[in-house]
C-alpha cells in the first residue's frame, strides 16, 4: 500500500469540505509547528501549454491536501515523500515543479533533484526547471555538468535572459565550494557579457569567493552598460565600505549626482554617511526621502536619531512624536529615544518616564542602563551600582563592566574605576572598548605613558577604531609633545570617522598648537557646526582670543556656558581668560 494510501483516508471529509468550499475554520487556523510553507506560484488558468488537464482523482486530491497540511505543520518529512509519490503517480508538471519547491524548502536536495527532473523532463522549455535542476545536482556533480545544464537553460530563456542571469548565484547557492560556483558562473555567462546582468552575476560570484578585486572589476562593467542601474553600485558601495567607508559615500554621492530620484540609493546614502558620522549630510539625505516619500518610517526614524546625536532635541521630539501617532511599529524604540530626548534637557522625570515605559527585551536593558547612567550623573552612584548589579550578571557582561568603569570614572573615584576595567581586562584580554576606557582613566591620572601603551595596543588590535588615533593624538597635543606625530594620529581618525565634531576638534587643537591659526579656527567652527559641545566652544573661543578677536571669543564661551553652565572644561578656560 503507498504511503497516500496508508495516510489520506483520514482526510476524507476535510478533502470534501475543501472542495465544497466549506472547510472549517478551526481546522485551518491551528498553529503549525514551524513556518509554513512557501506560497506556490501563481497558479495558470488551465493546463499548461502543450500539457494534458490531469483529472483530481480522489487519491490525488488526498495526497495533495496531506502534503500540503504536513508541510503547514512542519511535517516536512510527510510532505516531501507524499509529494515526491505524487509525482510518479501524476506525471503532471504543476505538481512536479510544486514537489521541487516543497522539497528545496525542506533542503531536501535529493528529492529536489528528483522532482526537477521529472519537471524538466514535462516541460523541456522551462528554463526554470533546469536551473534549478542544476543547482540540486551541484554537490554531486562536476563543474562541467552543471554548467551544461545552465548554459543549456540560458540559451532557451529568450526575453528571459536578465532575469535568469541574475538568478544564477540563487540557483547555485547550495554549493558550497564558491571558487566553483564562480568558475561556473564565468563560464556560462561568457556568451552574454553586453548583458549588465553578466557581469553582475560574475560580481556575485568573485565576491562570494572573497575577491573583492574582481567583483568590483565586474560592477564597473555593469555599470558602465546600465548607468541607471542602482544594483551594482549599491554592491559596490557594500564591499568598498568593508576597506574604505568614505569611499562608499563617494561611489553612493556620484551616482546620486547623476540619478537624484533614486530613493533607494539615497537611502544607502545616508546609512553610509551615519556610518562616518557626517551627520549633517546624513540628516539632509533622509530629509530628501521623507520629501517623496512622506510616509517612510525607516527615514524619519533615521532623521529623528540623527537629530538627537546632533543635540537637535526639538527636531529629535518632533519626529519622535510624528512616529509614535503615525503607529511606529517599534513603541519601544520611540519611548527609549524620547527618554533620551528628555534626559539630554536635564528633565529626569521626563526621562525616567519614557525609560520604564520600554517594555520588552533587549530595548528594556538599554533603557535600565540608561537609568543607572542617569542616576550616577545625579551622584547617586551607589543606587546607579547596585541597580547595575540587580540587572544581571555584571561581573560576567563586557558592557555591565564597561558601565561601571564609566559610572565610578564620572564619580570622581579613577582607582575603583581603573580597577574595574583592569578586572575586566583580565576576563576579556582583547575588549577594545575596556582597552580604551582604561587609557583614557589613565590619562586622568596623569599615567600618560601608560595610556600610550594601551592605546597603540589597541590601534594593532582594531586598526580602524579611529578613536584611539584621535585620543592618543589629541593627548600629545594637549601636552605640546611630538606635535607632528600627533597630527598624523589625528588625521588618521579623521579619514577614518570624517564626520566626528570631536575628532575635528582634536585636528583644529593641533593645528593651533602647530601655530596655524586660520586652519585652526575653520576646522574648529565646522566641528561646532556639528554638534555644539562647551568642549569645542572652549578651543574655538581660545584661537578666536589668540587672534585678537576677544569680543567674538568672549560671545562664544559665553553662548556655549548659558547652554552649559556647569562645565568644568569651558569654566576652566574662561577663568583663565579673565571672564
Amino acid at each position: 500500500m503507498s504511503l497516500i494510501s496508508t495516510l489520506c483516508r483520514p482526510l476524507l471529509r476535510l478533502a470534501m469540505l475543501i472542495a465544497a468550499g466549506l472547510a472549517p475554520l478551526a481546522v485551518m487556523a491551528q498553529p503549525a509547528v514551524q513556518t509554513p510553507l512557501p506560497e506556490p506560484v501563481a497558479e495558470q488558468p488551465g493546463p499548461q501549454a502543450g500539457m494534458p488537464g490531469q483529472e483530481l482523482l480522489p487519491q490525488v486530491l488526498y495526497g495533495v491536501l496531506l502534503a500540503e497540511i504536513a508541510g503547514a505543520r512542519g511535517r516536512m518529512d510527510v510532505a516531501v515523500p507524499v509529494y515526491l509519490e505524487l509525482v510518479q503517480l501524476t506525471r503532471d508538471v504543476r505538481v512536479a515543479q510544486r514537489a521541487t519547491e516543497v522539497a528545496l524548502y525542506a533542503r531536501r536536495l535529493d528529492a529536489a533533484q528528483q522532482a526537477a527532473a521529472v519537471w524538466a523532463e514535462l516541460d523541456p522549455e522551462s528554463t526554470e526547471a533546469k536551473r534549478v535542476l542544476a543547482g540540486t545536482i551541484g554537490g554531486q556533480a562536476s563543474a562541467e555538468q552543471v554548467a551544461m545544464r545552465l548554459a543549456e537553460a540560458l540559451a532557451n530563456s529568450g526575453a528571459r535572459l536578465p532575469g535568469d542571469l541574475l538568478s544564477l548565484n540563487r540557483v547555485l547557492a547550495r554549493m558550497t565550494d564558491k571558487a566553483m560556483v564562480r568558475q561556473i558562473i564565468d563560464r556560462v555567462t561568457e556568451p552574454y557579457l553586453d548583458y549588465a546582468e553578466a557581469h553582475f552575476a560574475r560580481a556575485h560570484a568573485a565576491f562570494a569567493a572573497r575577491d573583492e578585486a574582481a567583483s568590483l572589476a565586474a560592477l564597473d562593467q555593469a555599470i558602465r552598460l546600465r548607468p541607471d542601474w542602482d544594483q551594482p553600485v549599491l554592491l559596490k558601495a557594500q564591499i568598498q565600505h568593508g576597506t574604505d567607508p568614505a569611499l562608499a559615500v563617494r561611489t553612493l554621492a556620484g551616482y546620486l549626482a547623476e540619478f537624484p530620484d533614486n530613493i533607494t540609493v539615497r537611502r544607502a546614502y545616508g546609512r553610509a554617511l551615519v556610518s562616518t558620522r557626517q551627520y549633517e549630510d546624513a540628516r539632509k539625505a533622509f530629509e530628501a526621502v521623507l520629501v517623496s516619500e512622506a510616509d517612510d518610517q525607516s527615514s524619519r526614524y533615521a532623521v529623528a536619531m540623527i537629530a538627537l546625536e546632533m543635540g537637535d532635541l526639538d527636531a529629535a521630539e518632533q519626529q519622535l512624536d510624528q512616529l509614535q501617532s503615525g503607529g511606529y511599529p517599534d513603541k519601544d524604540a520611540i519611548e527609549l529615544a524620547l527618554g533620551q530626548v528628555f534626559e539630554a534637557r536635564g528633565d529626569e522625570a521626563g526621562a525616567l518616564a519614557h525609560y520604564e515605559a520600554v517594555a520588552q527585551s533587549p530595548r528594556r536593558e538599554r533603557a535600565q542602563l540608561q537609568i543607572v547612567r542617569m542616576l550616577a550623573k545625579g551622584g547617586a552612584i551607589d543606587e546607579a551600582r547596585a541597580r547595575l548589579q540587580a540587572l544581571g550578571d555584571a561581573d560576567g557582561r563586557e558592557e555591565y563592566i564597561l558601565l561601571e568603569a564609566q559610572l565610578l570614572r564620572d564619580a570622581g573615584q579613577l582607582d575603583a574605576a581603573l580597577q574595574v576595567a583592569d578586572a575586566g581586562l583580565k576576563q576579556v584580554p582583547e575588549s577594545a572598548d575596556l582597552l580604551y576606557e582604561s587609557a583614557m582613566l589613565l590619562e586622568r591620572m596623569g599615567r600618560i605613558d601608560a595610556m600610550e601603551g594601551r592605546l597603540r595596543k589597541l590601534i594593532a588590535l582594531k586598526p580602524d577604531y579611529a578613536h584611539a588615533y584621535n585620543a592618543l593624538g589629541y593627548s600629545l597635543a594637549d601636552r605640546g609633545m611630538r606635535l607632528d606625530e600627533a597630527e598624523r594620529l589625528i588625521r588618521k581618525a579623521v579619514e577614518l570617522s570624517p564626520g566626528d565634531a570631536f575628532i575635528l576638534d582634536s585636528l583644529g587643537w593641533v593645528r593651533f598648537k602647530q601655530g596655524h591659526l586660520d586652519e585652526a579656527r575653520n576646522i574648529l567652527q565646522k566641528a561646532y557646526t556639528l554638534r555644539s559641545d562647551p568642549e569645542i566652544a572652549a578651543h574655538l573661543g581660545e584661537v578666536i582670543w589668540t587672534q585678537g578677536d576677544r569680543q567674538a571669543a568672549r560671545e562664544t564661551w559665553q553662548a556655549a556656558a548659558q547652554q552649559h553652565p556647569d562645565n568644568a572644561v569651558l569654566k576652566a578656560v574662561m577663568h583663565r581668560f579673565g571672564l
